[in-house]
């Protein structure tokens, strides 16, 4: 059996100046940690979907995805700093110690947030809705846990959510 373990992000946000949407994660998995880049796991479908969404082809390495981000005002991050999980797992997040995203939002033009997934919703509500005075989207899970939800039904809806890039 897998055991918790408390564990910190590891690598920061993508933003720069000219952002102005955010897109919310839970906490990095195990693979987005090894990698130390967001949504790093083969199966996650984050990077299609946005790819698609903005009318890009999908980057390939970690230069690219970030080229693509600034490109079109999109920041990158998660509402967790710090949690205790088990795996990648974000039903088993515990301890949470939340991310503190005024620094990207007052470094940044952010007009709107969205949050890939229930968890990362739930967890913004809970800790950074408040304070950071967005309105807010909670967009349908890119995660492979999400089976769902294919390919082309989270690219229509995430189409349709996010309009202003």
């Amino acid at each position: 059996m897998k055991e918790y373990q408390n564990i910190s992000h590891g690598f920061g946000p993508v933003y720069n100046s000219e952002s102005r949407i955010l897109i919310l994660g839970s906490f990095p998995s195990v693979k987005s940690r090894e990698q130390a880049f967001f949504y790093g796991h083969p199966r996650n479908r984050f990077w299609k979907v946005l790819a698609a969404v903005l009318k890009e082809e999908e980057p390939q390495t970690v230069e690219e995805k970030k080229a693509m981000l600034f490109r079109r005002g999109v920041a990158v991050y998660d509402v967790i700093e710090q949690c205790s999980i088990i795996g990648s797992s974000d039903s088993s997040i515990k301890d949470v110690v939340p991310a503190d995203l005024g620094k990207i939002v007052g470094e940044s033009q952010i007009q709107k947030v969205y949050t890939n997934g229930k968890t990362a919703g739930k967890l913004y509500k809970k800790y950074q809705d408040k304070e950071m005075n967005l309105p807010m989207e909670e967009l349908p899970s890119t995660s492979p846990a999400n089976a769902a939800y294919s390919l082309e039904k989270l690219t229509e809806i995430w189409s349709r959510a996010i309009t202003e890039v």
